[in-house]
């Protein structure tokens, strides 16, 4: 058996991780020969790939990114897209192909799978931690726990200067590291994707906080928009996937607060700091734990599956279930953070 891997998407805490398991089992347990292609989907569309093996994986458990490259190439939208990456997998004699990505990774790997009868096994992977059939994704823990320290140290600086500090973190329709890194980090004011805000409902909140002599820390998932406003756009380029790029709605609100109480406000966007640097430690454990159970699927040929978390167990779910719908932040749960606004 000889097995290809790639990893699409926005690069993810965890990425090698999962390299390194697969590589680890299936060459120790069951003598699979590994190919790793390069960047995502570019790697089988244009035949462009490396050597995997163990010597390639040691050592790569604590290291951010990921060791194959990633983009955001979508093979469906290319000039013979399909045929290009099938005659890649026929010249390089592969007989399965694990992805790691996302929703849109994932979701070519649904297609190929579905479609045209390519053998795939999907990771789920994305700091968004957005995917429905999975309960957790990794990355998203590192992201959060970046955020938290990042809120901590604003609060002093907020404090020292009573001023307002906004907070923009990633989420571009979910807005889970928003929410888990406001209620950690003590934020006044947490926005998600999912609930439209009230930009005079926030001012309120960020004024009743300093008639107590208290600097309020907003926290705003990029994806956010004012109830009588559309998301705030870096450009209107579109990426091959359809996304917009996404910026700028922490400094809108931020000059919106100031004009409209009069208090002083900072905007801090933090970026793709969030997705870099070494794995926390459940990452590391889920990533590879999802590596181990993905090369498990090919051994036993159950193709067309993306491995997921349910409470403490991996179990296999079918790649289009698993890419139908995205997951959101459910009001319930947003309703418990409310409790803190103000």
């Amino acid at each position: 058996m000889r097995v290809g891997v790639l990893t699409g998407g926005g690069d993810c805490p965890g990425l090698n991780a999962v390299i390194r398991a697969v590589v680890r089992k299936g060459v120790q347990e069951y003598g699979y020969d590994f190919i790793g292609f390069r960047d995502g989907w570019r790697g089988p569309l244009e035949n462009d790939t490396v050597p995997l093996d163990i010597r390639a994986v040691r050592g790569i458990l604590p290291r951010g990114g990921t060791i194959l490259g990633s983009s955001r190439t979508n093979p469906l939208k290319s000039e013979d897209g399909i045929r290009r990456v099938k005659e890649t997998l026929v010249k390089q004699e592969v007989d399965a192909l694990i992805a790691i990505g996302g929703e849109d990774t994932l979701g070519v790997a649904a297609r190929l799978s579905g479609d045209y009868g390519l053998h795939c096994v999907g990771v789920p992977k994305t700091i968004d931690n957005d995917l429905s059939a999975t309960d957790y994704t990794f990355g998203f823990d590192t992201a959060v726990n970046i955020a938290t320290e990042a809120i901590d140290r604003l609060h002093t600086t907020a404090e020292s200067h009573m001023r307002v500090l906004v907070v923009e973190v990633m989420g571009r329709h979910a807005g889970w590291i928003a929410l888990h890194s406001g209620l950690a980090g003590g934020a006044n004011v947490i926005l998600l994707p999912e609930q439209r805000f009230d930009v005079d409902q926030v001012c309120g909140w960020v004024e009743s906080r300093f008639k107590i002599r208290y600097a309020p820390i907003v926290v705003i998932a990029e994806g956010a928009m004012p109830r009588d406003g559309d998301a705030v756009l870096k450009d209107d380029t579109l990426d091959s996937f359809g996304h917009v790029r996404l910026s700028g709605v922490g400094e809108w609100l931020a000059k919106e607060i100031e004009k409209r109480t009069g208090k002083e406000a900072r905007t801090t966007v933090l970026g793709h700091v969030q997705r870099g640097g070494t794995p926390s430690a459940f990452d590391r454990w889920l990533a590879t734990r999802f590596g181990l159970h993905a090369i498990d699927a090919v051994r036993d040929e159950d193709f067309g599956k993306m491995v997921a978390l349910r409470g403490t167990d991996i179990v296999r779910v079918p790649l289009a279930e698993a890419t139908a719908r995205l997951k959101t932040v459910d009001p319930s749960l947003y309703a418990e953070a409310e409790v803190f606004f103000g």
